[in-house]
């Protein structure tokens, strides 16, 4: 993912990915996703296209580094004082990517059909990197790829749950958290009993 090890980045090239992420999320609002070109984010960042290349393979994955940055950030507000490895986290986990995924619906079904698959697997790779970290914390080393195991099909099961109540919005995010986190909770290894109601 272009944004591992962010924080460790040369202040240069830190720089000009803010950039390039910042050029790009303006272009995002006045055209569509398959109309902005590499040289379309060059010419509003300032920069050329050797230095867009010398970051990132193509649009898309400076798309998913906006969208993976946009979801931290999200993700780590509502986080902040909240362990993930109890029900009370992982109900703030299935609301943050509620939320997140609920901005979206005023684009267009064009951008939804274009962008929609990158936004989910970002978040869902975001997600399970949290939740392996969560899980292997105090984790015996005869247990990590169970504990691993456990993070990728929670990730996956609240990004494909959350992506569904988006698309269908049958229910209040409320309702949807209620409904989803006692099937969430035995999955990474959390007794359900009394955690839904809790927001």
């Amino acid at each position: 993912m272009e944004t591992e090890g962010a924080c460790n980045l040369d202040p240069r090239v830190k720089r000009t990915r803010e950039m390039l992420l910042r050029a790009f999320e303006e272009l995002l609002g006045t055209k569509s996703l398959q109309a902005i070109s590499v040289q379309d984010i060059a010419e509003r960042s300032t920069l050329n296209r050797a230095t867009f290349y010398d970051h990132y393979t193509d649009k898309f994955a400076l798309f998913q580094d906006l969208i993976g940055e946009k979801f931290r950030s999200a993700f780590m507000s509502r986080m902040a004082e909240r362990p993930a490895q109890c029900p009370h986290g992982i109900r703030a986990l299935i609301e943050t990517v509620c939320d997140f995924l609920a901005g979206f619906p005023s684009r267009c079904e064009e951008f939804r059909r274009q962008a929609g698959p990158l936004i989910e697997s970002t978040i869902r790779e975001r997600l399970r990197e949290f939740l392996v970290a969560g899980a292997l914390r105090d984790c015996p080393e005869r247990d990590r790829s169970n504990a691993e195991l456990r993070a990728t099909l929670a990730a996956w099961a609240i990004c494909g749950a959350a992506t569904e109540w988006q698309r269908h919005n049958a229910q209040s995010r409320d309702e949807f958290v209620d409904a989803v986190l006692p099937i969430v909770l035995p999955i990474m290894g959390l007794s359900p009993a009394g955690a839904t109601g809790s927001h």
